[in-house]
C-alpha cells in the first residue's frame, strides 16, 4: 500500500484541526445575527470549571502543531492566544462574552495553516487535495 505524499497528509490534519477550532470557537449562529459561538462559548457559562474543561481540544491542538513541526515561536503565539481565553474566559459574564468574539482556537489553526503552507510552498487547496 502506497503512502500518502506528505502534503496530502498535513493537508488532512489541518482540515480535522480546523473542524474541531470551528466546531469550539463558532459552531452555533444566534439566529437573526452574524454573530457565531461555539462549544467553548457554551462552557464558558460555568466560570473556571468550563474554560478549563475547553483547554482539552486547544492542548490537542497544541499537541498537533508539535507533532507538525510548527516552530516554537509559533506555538508561543498559540499560547498566548489560549492563555487570554482562559484567564478572560474565566470571569463571570464578561468571560462568556469574550469567548464568543476572541475565537482563539481558530486563530490557533490559521497559525497552523500558515506554517504548512510556508513548509510547502503554496497555499493548501482542499478543493482539490492539493497545494496550488
Amino acid at each position: 500500500m502506497d503512502a500518502k505524499p506528505l502534503h496530502i497528509e498535513d493537508l488532512h490534519r489541518v482540515e480535522r484541526l480546523e473542524r474541531l477550532a470551528a466546531q469550539m470557537d463558532s459552531a452555533f449562529r444566534i439566529p437573526g445575527t452574524k454573530i457565531r459561538f461555539g462549544w467553548d462559548g457554551i462552557l464558558s457559562i460555568v466560570p473556571g470549571v468550563g474554560d478549563t474543561i475547553a483547554l482539552i481540544p486547544a492542548a490537542h491542538i497544541f499537541h498537533s502543531a508539535y507533532k507538525m513541526g510548527v516552530p516554537s515561536h509559533t506555538i508561543g503565539r498559540m499560547a498566548f492566544n489560549s492563555g487570554i481565553d482562559y484567564v478572560i474566559g474565566s470571569i463571570p459574564v464578561i468571560g462568556t462574552v469574550f469567548d464568543v468574539g476572541y475565537k482563539s482556537n481558530r486563530k490557533n489553526a490559521a497559525l497552523i495553516r500558515e506554517h504548512v503552507e510556508k513548509k510547502h510552498g503554496g497555499r493548501l487547496a482542499p478543493e482539490r487535495g492539493a497545494f496550488v
